[in-house]
This record gives C-alpha cells, structure tokens and sequence, in this order.
C-alpha cells in the first residue's frame, strides 16, 4: 500500500446505511436494491443511490438480474479499505502513545 487514504472510499464508508449494506451483501453473497430494501428501513430508491456510491469507488459491482441489476462486493477494494483503516488505525495508535509518554513525563516532573 501506498500510505495514502481514499477519501472517497472513505467518505463512501462513513454513512451508516452504506455500512449496512456491505454487511448484508457480505452475508447474503449479493443483492439488489429491492433485496436490500426489505431489509433496511430506507426506500429502495435510497438504497438504490448507496448502491451506485459503493459502485463509483469500487467497494461492489452490478450485473444485470432481469430487470434489476444484482450487487455482490469486490473483495479486492474491500481489503484496500481495510488495509487504509489498519494502517491509519497504527498510526493514531503510535500518536497516543507519545501523548501519554508526554503526560506521564509531565505528570512525573510535577510529582518531582
């Protein structure tokens, strides 16, 4: 990996219903927007408009299903997003490390 964030990957996994939707597709193995909708307390247009988020950066991709188009998740841009939340997860890890190395000094120093 390169070190750099998408944004847009991640702006696209910040909302919640998006989120949902991953998970379902990921436990169902795909879906359409109709499938989805039955199981979210969102319209199927809504669900319909995550749907084509998740589809511009990549997180699923559509094939046609009659007259609806099904919605299974690319695993390869999945573990892209995982592996920018590992890494930027280690990197706040190691800032709040060296704040509380600097806290506890600064709590020593007054003790002293």
């Amino acid at each position: 990996m390169s070190g750099e964030v998408d944004d847009d990957l991640w702006s696209a996994i910040g909302d919640p219903t998006r989120r949902r939707l991953l998970d379902l597709l990921l436990v169902d193995g795909g879906g359409t927007a109709t499938s989805l909708g039955q199981q979210l307390p969102v319209t199927r247009q809504a669900v319909a408009k995550h749907l084509g988020v998740l589809d511009r950066v990549g997180l699923v991709h559509a094939t046609p299903a009659g007259r609806e188009r099904r919605y299974r998740v690319d695993d390869a841009q999945l573990a892209r997003a995982v592996e920018q939340l590992t890494s930027v997860g280690s990197a706040w890890d190691a800032r709040l490390q060296r704040i509380k190395r600097i806290a506890e000094s600064i709590q020593q120093a007054q003790q002293d």
